[in-house]
């Protein structure tokens, strides 16, 4: 298969909708294994120090293990959510959406199954560890499909051909080895400085400065949510009629209405495009602040659940606008490397908020 030029986009050009399927379960095996090691915090402060590896015994070298496991984690899900949006970036918005509907998406989905495995193996002996293993076979699951699905059927979508095939010719060195892989050729353009001037881009320096608001919303966006969520929620809440249940309660409610606000702006009238209201609805979110100290002192459980349920909205609302919005107006390959850059400016952000997240603990008796 050879595409000569990038024209305008096809009206019959097929794959739109397994597209954004492939991308939805993408979202969801990028960040299950992540979210199944989070939502288990109930395990980890029963039997800390803990060991997956060794049956529970315990030990310095299991835990300093496990550390290193989960901070593998990290490094995956980095590698995986930067390349991901970068080449999602310079396709459609809605191939976006659906990517960070499927992150939002393994959250409420392995919160769920916290919830029916807790209920299951909550009276049986050793049911908190058969539940951990239960997330962890159901996270490996997850990852192998995602690997067979990117590897062998998003490339021979021919919306997806189209896209990398338009972004190869204007300069994107990136796409080469995937269009390869689909067996798509693009011709090269005639004469070597037509040719270069076609590929001239932004550096990723530019690119960074000309859109530092949408970094700066991203950032702030994630420090506030993972300086709560989900450390404060485990540490601060109180004892309340729900017992050991309430944790997971609180956090099922965040998954599950950061996955619905992922949706929202599909919506036309309920997307936020203007950069200045994106920035008053983001340094606006930091009333949460206060608002959880306080309903944390004074408040009961049911007001608890609505300011979870209430940054879960936003954190997925938000997300998913500047995501899209960001990259309108810029070929190919810049729109890559600004996908590359907000998420790297969203990773630094959830970094520093769970860094911050021990603050919650200054005057708190018993903290350390």
């Amino acid at each position: 298969m050879t595409i000569a030029d990038g024209g305008e986009l096809p009206a019959r050009l097929e794959g739109k909708f397994s597209a954004m399927v492939v991308c939805w379960i993408l979202g969801l095996g990028s960040l299950v294994s992540w979210n199944s090691m989070l939502t288990i915090g109930d395990y980890y402060y029963n039997l800390f120090p803990l060991d997956l590896a060794t049956s529970g015994r315990g030990g310095v070298g299991p835990f300093i293990g496990i550390c290193a496991i989960v901070g593998s984690f990290g490094v995956a899900d980095a590698h995986v959510q930067g390349g991901m949006v970068g080449d999602l970036c310079f396709m459609l918005p809605e191939f976006i959406q659906s990517f960070l509907a499927g992150l939002a998406a393994s959250g409420a989905l392995t919160s769920a199954l916290r919830l029916v495995t807790k209920a299951a193996f909550e009276k049986s002996d050793n049911g908190l560890r058969k539940g951990t293993m239960l997330f962890l076979a159901i996270s490996t699951f997850f990852e192998f499909l995602c690997i067979l699905l990117y590897a062998f059927f998003f490339p021979k979508l021919p919306i997806v051909k189209y896209f990398r095939s338009k972004a190869a010719l204007e300069g994107s060195k990136t796409v080469k080895a995937d269009l390869a892989a689909a067996g798509i050729q693009t011709k090269e353009d005639q004469g070597h400085e037509d040719n270069a001037k076609q590929n001239e881009r932004l550096s990723n320096k530019q690119l960074f400065f000309q859109n530092i608001d949408y970094a700066l919303d991203l950032f702030l966006i994630y420090v506030l949510t993972l300086s709560i969520f989900p450390g404060f929620l485990y540490e601060n809440t109180g004892e309340h009629k729900l017992g050991s249940w309430y944790p997971l309660v609180l956090i099922a409610a965040y998954n599950v209405w950061d996955l619905i606000s992922r949706y929202l702006p599909l919506v036309k009238f309920l997307k936020i495009e203007s950069r200045r209201g994106l920035m008053i609805a983001i340094l606006s979110r930091f009333l949460l602040i206060p608002a959880f100290y306080f309903t944390a002192k004074y408040g009961d459980q049911g007001w608890m659940i609505l300011l979870v349920s209430f940054l879960g909205l936003t954190n997925g609302h938000l997300t998913v606008c500047v995501l899209t919005t960001a990259p309108k107006g810029y070929k190919g390959p810049e729109q890559n490397a600004l996908g590359n850059l907000l998420v790297l400016c969203l990773l630094a952000g959830i970094f520093s908020g769970v860094a911050l997240d021990w603050l919650w603990l200054i005057g708190k008796k018993n903290a350390f």
